[in-house]
């Protein structure tokens, strides 16, 4: 299936995720038309190849079996690169079940020629860890369909901006001293993330691919106590002390990672679980069939770190999973049954031009912090994580530049007009939801009119009262973030900090 001799085009699910952002750029490069699919567009949109004219996008959810087979129509093969492991859903595994066998059942409808799909590593026997026998479990379902499904099975994928890649990155520069579980012996073969999209396009151009299971990994066996000690040398770190005891459990295990990395216990769960099982490649048929130099581990570190230090991560574990709806945070919205909405907003006018100030605006958070009393941020996020929340540890994709989607210490963007609109939605643990709101508006040449505005829908009694306790901050915090932004940009401040007019959905004084 060439990309000079196809015309229709290739179905990539699971498009704003780690592997599915990367592999929709390099199908295009390759010459395929490519059909990105996500449950919401607005994601892709805002991505640099989104405009390519061999690209369409679509709205799709494999758990909505009208949508898929709508997006599957015409195509010729379908990258499934779907999986339902976020704190969002409760049982990963049988969420997955139900979509695979709505992947087989659409691309059945569709008449598709081919299903790719990327599964994990491991032996499929009793002790095989939850989350590895769902996934090998996702290709069962696939191959038993009528539509052929090729599995490429993988274990640790190294690269910028991957789970288990950052789970590593973090323990190791922050931990001199690691007192780990015995699973830190274990066997594995890991792959860089280069070496993994080359695999996925190549199975297009290779038939002989077609239904067939591969493992795929660089030729060295290594242990996860020796990533840890290449990370810390190619890293530039100090000797690392890792010392294995075996009473940490995978439960415990995935709390530490969870308060030391910025991934989340619900992730963290069945990845440390999966750790105690040796992920070794068994069948390296795929090497002859799909030629291409493998990295080994100290290359693949190298590289992610060359990312990492020009902040050029092109996809992160935190672009996948829904954006949290805020509809209720409209101020042009009418009051609705579900309860009052709290508001507190604040303006400040400054001689300073709108592209300027949105800039400044743009960088928040990450390691610009939030421009005043950056220490109670870092408190909020500690807290956050304490209670089985993000925190801040997330950090941002980039320095500079935002689009819809995007994680943003515990908030996540939900809406961007640039320059003049930022729309923030909250994914810390709170009795209710909240957004963040920054306006910008040009009054005349030079001056810039910003608003920043808070939004709350609690939650009951107790999303009341957390309201009420954390509304005399505001004054300090917000008003210290607009003056912080306006020293940012060296504008003089014209008039503000002030509180906006209340509405009659504001809080109470």
């Amino acid at each position: 299936m060439s990309a000079e001799n196809n015309a229709k085009p290739i179905l990539v699910l699971g498009a704003t995720g780690y592997i599915g952002g990367r592999l929709v750029p390099r199908l295009l490069e390759a010459g395929y038309r490519v059909r990105a699919a996500a449950r919401n567009p607005a994601k892709l949109r805002s991505r640099a190849w989104s405009g390519h004219p061999q690209l369409e996008l679509v709205q799709a959810d494999v758990l909505d079996l009208h949508s898929l087979a709508e997006a599957a129509a015409g195509c010729g093969a379908a990258y499934y690169l779907v999986h339902s492991m976020n704190p969002r859903v409760t049982d990963f595994a049988r969420t997955d079940r139900e979509a695979a066998q709505n992947m087989v059942t659409a691309a059945a409808t569709a008449g598709l020629e081919r299903i790719i799909y990327l599964g994990g590593l491991g032996q499929d026997d009793p002790s095989l860890s939850h989350h590895l026998r769902s996934r090998s479990e996702v290709g069962r379902i696939l191959q038993a369909g009528g539509v052929p499904a090729t599995i490429l099975r993988a274990a640790m994928i190294i690269g910028s901006g991957s789970a288990s890649f950052e789970i590593l990155r973090y323990l190791v520069d922050r931990l001199p001293v690691m007192i780990t579980p015995r699973w830190i012996d274990t066997p594995c073969q890991p792959i860089g993330v280069r070496n993994v999209l080359q695999y996925l396009v190549g199975c297009l151009e290779c038939p002989e691919t077609i239904g067939g299971t591969f493992d795929i990994g660089q030729p060295e066996v290594v242990s996860y106590r020796r990533l840890m000690e290449i990370y810390a040398e190619e890293a530039g770190l100090h000797r690392r002390w890792i010392i294995p005891v075996p009473v940490l459990t995978p439960r415990l295990s995935a709390y530490w990672i969870h308060l030391v990395t910025p991934v989340p216990a619900a992730i963290a769960m069945p990845l440390a679980e999966g750790l105690r099982n040796p992920v070794i490649c068994t069948d390296t048929r795929i090497r002859e069939l799909i030629p291409q130099g493998l990295f080994d581990c100290r290359k693949a570190i190298r590289l992610a770190l060359v990312r990492l230090r020009q902040q050029q991560v092109e996809s992160s574990w935190t672009d996948a999973g829904v954006v949290p709806p805020a509809e209720w945070s409209f101020s042009e919205d009418p009051r609705w049954a579900g309860g009052t909405v709290y508001r507190d907003g604040r303006r400040v006018m400054l001689e300073a031009p709108i592209d300027e100030v949105w800039q400044a605006v743009a960088a928040i958070g990450g390691r610009t912090g939030w421009y005043y009393g950056n220490w109670l941020w870092q408190l909020r996020g500690w807290i956050d994580r304490l209670l089985g929340g993000v925190g801040l540890g997330r950090g941002r994709r980039d320095a500079s530049e935002l689009r819809p989607g995007d994680a943003l210490d515990f908030w996540r963007v939900l809406a961007i007009e640039k320059p003049h609109r930022l729309l923030l939605v909250a994914e810390m643990k709170l009795p209710g939801e909240a957004v963040l709101e920054f306006r910008l508006g040009e009054t005349k040449p030079g001056c810039t009119d910003l608003k920043q505005i808070a939004r709350f829908l609690p939650r009951g009694l107790w999303g009341i009262l957390y309201w009420v306790a954390v509304y005399p901050l505001h004054g300090v915090v917000f008003n210290g973030m607009l003056r912080g932004i306006a020293e940012r940009v060296n504008g003089r401040i014209l008039q503000g900090p002030e509180r906006l007019p209340a509405d009659r959905r504001t809080a109470p004084r």
